[in-house]
């Protein structure tokens, strides 16, 4: 055995366990669900082939499919530019020096840390709920309503949307990153030349900072499409599934109607759309996003 050979078969032996559960964990359940996808699958027994009658069902025959699809489309829509709006406004707060700078970056990184979790999500529920916080807070202020925020199909993706605006501490955190690395002799000679704050902020920050942007607006998208814990936890898809998210309604399908199959057809048709989604982003992004060699 030659040296190069021997140093081939240890990287390999090193890399082995990750490979090992990658293929066993990862790839090998990827092609598995696009087998099922395919099939009558009830988890109970053997799946049946069916070829594309999961997908055309969706499409055609399923109402509730596509009040999900809608459901998601405008919380994603919604709540993903207005919380990279946030965090970007307040990179710009955190990007200046004063005193208490690290302490706040934490507390204004804390609501993505703990957002995603079950506990949040049941305080949140309790505040938006009947007699919750806000609920007695709107009563106090003399509005009486029928329903709790929650509980109204109109007001119901509304908490949740800002509760995902709440949980802007990542991208904040990437924007500060990209803010701090625009050199400080841009603004300084913009400074000479006689450009005043906004200028400054519009022809330099905004334009070295959309590489950025891209970064986290395909990040973000791609968690939003995904969004489970919220409408699951806090309102169960519900009232008459106003919060009846993509994946919620993926997760009901195949777990509580035992309808495996389709809900692996719901999870391709989502992997394609965001896919989609990003290859359409990322070919517009010539067009707003400014490069280097630009």
């Amino acid at each position: 055995m030659n040296k190069q050979l021997k140093k081939n078969l240890t990287g390999y032996l090193f890399i082995s366990p990750w490979m090992l559960c990658f293929f066993l964990f990862t790839l090998f359940p990827v092609f598995m669900s696009l087998y099922y996808s395919l099939t009558s699958f009830d988890i109970l027994s053997a799946p049946r082939f069916i070829g594309l009658e999961n997908y055309k069902y969706l499409l055609t025959g399923d109402r509730k499919f596509w009040m999900a699809v809608k459901v998601t489309l405008l919380y994603a829509f919604v709540s993903i530019p207005l919380r990279l709006v946030f965090a970007f406004f307040v990179a710009n707060l955190l990007a200046k020096k004063h005193r208490g700078q690290g302490i706040y970056r934490t507390l204004f990184y804390l609501p993505s840390i703990v957002g995603e979790s079950v506990a949040i999500a049941i305080v949140w529920r309790t505040l938006f709920g009947r007699n919750g916080a806000v609920d007695l807070m709107l009563q106090g202020l003399g509005v009486y309503t029928q329903y709790s925020v929650l509980g109204n199909p109109k007001t119901a993706i509304w908490s949740l949307i800002l509760m995902s605006i709440w949980q802007f501490g990542s991208p904040m955190l990437i924007f500060l990153a990209g803010l701090k690395n625009i050199p400080e002799t841009y603004y300084e000679a913009a400074s000479i030349d006689g450009a005043g704050a906004f200028k400054k902020f519009w022809k330099i920050t905004v334009p070295l900072i959309t590489p950025i942007f891209l970064f986290n607006l395909v990040m973000q998208m791609i968690t939003g499409f995904m969004v489970f814990t919220q409408g699951y936890i806090i309102t169960e898809g519900g009232p008459l599934n106003s919060t009846l998210f993509y994946v919620v309604y993926l997760y009901q399908t195949t777990f509580e109607n035992f309808k495996a199959g389709r809900g692996a057809a719901m999870a391709w048709m989502l992997l394609l759309f965001v896919g989609i989604l990003t290859a359409i982003l990322f070919g517009s992004s010539k067009y707003w996003v400014f490069e280097e060699n630009d």
